[in-house]
């Protein structure tokens, strides 16, 4: 996640809310859907996930209804055994009634056995599947999802909200469908067996109905604000367990305590809220169903002493009423796991509908498509040209408006207000539109770039913004952008430093490079070719990154190094690597370059993590690199070994480095000073100290005037 520390302070502002207000504006939020949304609709948007499993969950659904049919066959046994070989005192027949209830509980149990083989390793294989899903489509959200979410969020829907999805997939759906079955299999069989009892049972089914349908809407409101109390309090967790450090070092254990407390004591409140609604559920289900068995008792009773029905018939009666007591109870334990089921979905697909990061996108608003080899597409205005073939980085610049230009042979017609045509590759580009500053970017398949305003090939070379805007994507409409009109061209094979006071925004500028985050306005172009019209794939194989706070993974050393370099890299690049950013220091720990550096890499010291960040930066020799202020750790014998590996590395790329040391200055060709998130000079080190008031205080601490003289002797040398 990239740092906000060097965005511009209203902007910061405005982009990190309070975690407490965050979480209440959350919970806020999660109970608008509860109200207006389709528990029906909410499932089937699991579909996709349970089609290729549906033949073993069909079939374990047919044997659960089998099993619990069974079931209702006890009363009819029952009622053969009280009417003949009771009633007639026959105990061989007694003897064949009870054979027969022992083989139909051992084939009941057999058939719920068989049901629940049936669907545990489908069902696990449908939780992997998702949970892969949602990893994967994690890792290609952009920067700013993450920035938004907590992660404690986003790991309680990969794992409890998935957990509970297993849940009804392997029991409330299977039963929902059984039960339902096995009620309206007895109903007809009680009608049968007597229409006026049958009746006397069925006169509870209209008030439950409507309470259940009361009651439904509150549980599910309920649920989602405890399922995402439950991500609140793993985010708490999260974050006290990874600054553990900072906690103990401030003696903050008490506050964190009571915080994960209060958090506790508001899941606890919640979680009172569900019970309370589910024992009303139990109370209405359980005590209707109950009251009715018991008039029909006292009912059947009477008539069986008036001669008008059988004591057999009462028996079995009675009987399947009972069988019917557990099918009718579940019903609301069963329809809460469903309101919770709905929920977790929801929560889930929250997440899997976040627009992930896309390809390569447009240039004035139209759409990419269709270009082989890995070189993007081309718009212009609005207007999609497809099947640009091409892999390299060259570049036809198109100025509408007039003229014609043929690179490689293809043709571009329909050019408006100019009648002019480009061609390129043997590609035609049709509809463009003239006038204005547009330009189009058509990627061929050679290392060079041709502009239509006649600029040499190193002009349009190298690294370069152009008029680029930006601002946080949920910042306020009225808030400043934190980085403004800022043009800036760094040539093929220089390095350029970017100096500035914290919260100038040089941070943010380094992100917008890999396209950590998109530009507002503006564009940013490497060798010619717009970042936006290439596949991030491809951007981030060019271009190489180490922020300023460094990051390791639960991982060996060598294993977090070659992150940065392709599939295939070995020992020689990783030494090679750790050379560059004097990181031997790896050679010398346990297992050497094999050794686990822990989470976050908290195992080493600061100066080691950054320097096997460097490692990782230019272990792939990137034709581009961005560095944030990447020796901040390092002292100043160490950083002065960097430097001069360093500089090997810089020779043979293109390189934009975050400075605010005179030491890591003097690494770079030429210096930008940014102030106020716009480019206030560019010019070298010795000119800008000479010419430029702020920048020689961020340099020195002291004004311009006072530092002019050691300026020119330091010239002069």
């Amino acid at each position: 996640m990239m740092p906000k520390s060097d965005a511009a302070p209203s902007d910061a502002a405005a982009s990190e809310a309070p975690a407490s207000e965050v979480r209440a504006s959350e919970v806020a939020a999660s109970e608008v859907p509860a109200k207006g949304r389709s528990t029906v609709r909410s499932l089937l948007r699991l579909w996709p996930y349970v089609r290729p499993v549906r033949t073993r969950l069909i079939t374990a659904a047919v044997v659960a209804v089998i099993a619990s049919c069974t079931g209702l066959l006890f009363p009819l046994v029952l009622k053969w055994m009280v009417d003949g070989p009771v009633a007639d005192g026959d105990e061989a027949g007694v003897w064949l009634g009870a054979l027969l209830l022992l083989l139909l509980g051992v084939t009941e149990a057999l058939l719920f056995g068989l049901r629940r083989w049936l669907v545990a390793r489908p069902l696990a294989s449908v939780e992997a599947a998702m949970r892969a899903d949602l990893f994967r489509h994690l890792q290609r959200l952009p920067v700013a999802f993450h920035d938004r979410w907590a992660s404690g969020q986003l790991l309680s829907r990969g794992t409890t909200d998935l957990m509970l999805l297993r849940m009804f997939l392997a029991f409330p759906l299977t039963f929902l469908l059984v039960n339902g079955a096995t009620i309206v299999v007895g109903v007809i069989i009680l009608l049968g067996q007597d229409f006026m009892l049958g009746l006397v049972l069925l006169a509870p089914v209209a008030p439950m109905v409507i309470v259940c349908a009361y009651y439904e809407g509150r549980y599910s409101a309920v649920a989602r604000r405890a399922q995402d109390q439950v991500g609140d309090l793993t985010t708490v967790v999260e974050e006290s367990v990874l600054g553990i450090r900072i906690i103990k070092g401030f003696g903050r254990h008490r506050s964190q305590a009571r915080a994960f407390r209060e958090l506790s004591h508001t899941l606890r409140g919640t979680e009172l809220a569900k019970a309370r609604i589910l024992a009303a559920i139990y109370a209405v289900i359980m005590s209707l169903p109950e009251a009715a068995i018991g008039a029909a008792l006292v009912l059947g009773t009477v008539r069986v002493a008036d001669g008008g029905l059988s004591a057999g018939t009462l028996v079995a009666f009675l009987s399947t009423a009972l069988a019917l007591r557990w099918p009718v109870e579940s019903i609301g334990f069963l329809l809460a796991m469903t309101q919770e089921s709905a929920t977790a979905t929801e929560r889930y697909f929250e997440v899997m509908d976040a627009e992930p990061e896309g390809g390569a996108e447009t240039v004035g608003g139209g759409k990419a498509a269709g270009v082989p080899g890995g070189g993007g597409a081309l718009t212009v205005g609005g207007t999609e040209a497809a099947g640009v073939p091409g892999a390299g980085g060259t570049k036809a610049a198109v100025a509408p408006g007039g003229g014609a230009e043929a690179v490689g042979g293809a043709k571009a017609a329909g050019v408006p207000g100019g009648g002019g045509a480009l061609t390129v590759g043997g590609t035609e580009a049709a509809g463009v539109p003239a006038g204005g500053e547009t330009k189009a970017a058509l990627v061929l398949a050679h290392g060079t770039s041709a502009a239509s305003d006649g600029a040499a090939p190193s002009e349009a070379g190298g690294l370069r913004f152009h008029d680029v805007e930006f601002r946080y994507p949920d910042a306020p409409p009225d808030a400043p952008p934190v980085l403004s009109h800022v043009d800036l061209h760094i040539r093929p094979g220089e390095t350029m430093a970017l100096v500035g006071a914290t919260g100038s925004g040089k941070t943010t500028l380094t992100a917008l490079v890999p396209r950590l985050h998109e530009v507002s306005g503006g564009r940013i172009t490497l060798d010619g070719e717009d970042i936006t019209a290439m596949e991030r794939e491809r951007l981030r194989a060019l271009v190489a990154v180490a922020f300023e706070e460094p990051t390791l993974f639960s991982a060996t050393v060598g294993e977090n190094v070659l992150m940065g370099a392709e599939d295939g890299a070995g020992e020689a690049e990783l030494a090679r690597a750790l050379d560059v950013a004097q990181a031997d220091f790896a050679h010398a720990l346990p297992q050497g370059t094999d050794t686990q550096v822990g989470e976050q890499g908290l195992s080493l010291s600061g100066g080691q993590r950054q320097r096997l960040a460097l490692a990782r930066a230019v272990v792939g020799r990137p034709r581009f690199l961005v560095l944030d202020d990447p020796l901040s750790a390092l002292d100043v014998h160490t950083e002065a070994l960097v430097e001069a590996a360093l500089r090997r590395v810089l020779a043979d790329t293109t390189a934009l480095v975050v400075a605010h040391r005179p030491s890591t200055v003097q690494l770079a060709d030429r210096v930008a000073l940014l102030s106020g998130g716009r480019v206030a000079a560019v010019g070298t080190h010795q000119e800008l100290l000479r010419e430029n008031a702020e920048y020689a205080w961020l340099m020195s601490g002291t004004e311009a005037t006072e530092t002019t003289d050691a300026a020119a002797e330091e010239a002069a040398r």
